[in-house]
């Protein structure tokens, strides 16, 4: 009884295993070797890579002034276009200035009188008919007389606005016989012959700035490419934003830029002659960074890597691959790693 029962307990297990054979082959087909995958992949060459960073500035006149009159009074006339180009020195605008005009006759009138005060009062004293205190009196009252002149002189000076550089000026917010005051702003003056491009840089790249380096921008609504030169930065990085300002300059024979704008600015950061670039769909997010997938030996192989910039298709490597690797492109989030391939080249 007891041969019987084991015979029948070994049959039973046998004919288990038997069955359970069967359903996974039934399931995943006979045993053999594993299928490899079919991806594309492409082998990766060194070649010339120019690396930049995009950054978003402004343009700036050279040099933009509010005209403003030193002192209040009626505007006589107005001697500019809107718009249009003065020169240094020109004449903008004069005040009417007969009330100066008529202290300034008042304030001759009495150094007249004073300079012969001082006169008499210098030939008495030479013959002692007056005393020294008597004689300081009157060449005090000269010389207070010949200041009051000069002020009411610097005082005309001032009815007669200048532009104090060449330029184009704005639109004005007067017109002849306004009244003007010092806080009145009368129009802009902006001297556009030369421009300044206006941008910060992240605090990483701010070794990178060097003074005379060339970086090229455009602006929207406009497809040409400019260039400017970097003339001067900020001796300190801003705190808050932890970026460097950098101005450029740049011309604008053609007066199409215009102060004002925004600029697309690219600069230049460095340039590689065997750079590493991979095609952006081959890289795999991760927890610790970024990975992709190289052929070796027929596997697909689990590389971890480290990028740096990138252009609109490929990424630059920096490290995890080398020169003559096969990055596996394509169908990438399905592989494992050790996984047979069979890989068309682009």
């Amino acid at each position: 009884m007891i041969v019987i029962s084991v015979l029948i307990v070994a049959g039973l297990v046998f004919y288990r295993i038997h069955t359970n054979k069967e359903k996974e082959e039934k399931q995943n087909g006979p045993a053999g070797p594993r299928t490899a995958a079919k991806v594309y992949g492409k082998v990766i060459q060194g070649q010339p890579f120019s690396d930049f960073l995009s950054l978003s500035g402004a343009i700036e006149a050279d040099e933009q002034i509010e005209i403003h009159t030193e002192i209040s009074g009626i505007v006589e006339s107005i001697n500019f276009s809107e718009g249009g180009r003065v020169s240094q020195g020109q004449v903008l605008l004069r005040i009417n200035d007969a009330e100066l005009q008529a202290q300034l006759a008042q304030a001759q009138t009495r150094n007249n009188l004073a300079a012969e005060n001082e006169r008499r009062a210098k030939l008495l004293l030479e013959k002692e008919a007056i005393s020294q205190e008597e004689y300081d009196i009157a060449s005090a009252d000269f010389r207070t007389a010949q200041s009051q002149i000069q002020l009411i002189r610097a005082q005309l000076s001032k009815t007669v606005v200048k532009a104090p550089f060449s330029g184009t000026i704005g639109l004005r917010n007067i017109s002849k016989g306004s009244y003007v005051t010092p806080t009145l702003n009368i129009a802009q003056l902006v001297n556009t012959n030369r421009l300044k491009v206006s941008f910060s840089i992240p605090e990483k790249y701010a070794s990178k700035v060097r003074v005379n380096n060339q970086i090229k921008f455009n602006v929207q609504g406009d497809s040409s490419v400019y260039t400017a030169r970097i003339y001067a930065t900020e001796p300190a990085v801003e705190a808050n934003t932890r970026t460097l300002l950098v101005k450029a300059m740049t011309s604008s024979p053609s007066g199409r830029l215009i102060p004002g704008t925004f600029a697309n600015i690219v600069f230049p950061l460095e340039t590689l002659d065997d750079g590493l670039l991979v095609p952006a769909e081959a890289l795999i997010p991760v927890q610790n960074g970024k990975k992709l997938f190289v052929m070796r030996n027929g596997l697909a192989s689990e590389v971890m890597v480290e990028t740096g910039a990138r252009t609109e298709a490929d990424v630059l490597i920096t490290s995890g691959i080398q020169p003559g690797d096969t990055v596996l492109t394509s169908g990438v989030m399905s592989l494992r790693n050790n996984v047979p391939v069979q890989v068309n080249l682009r």
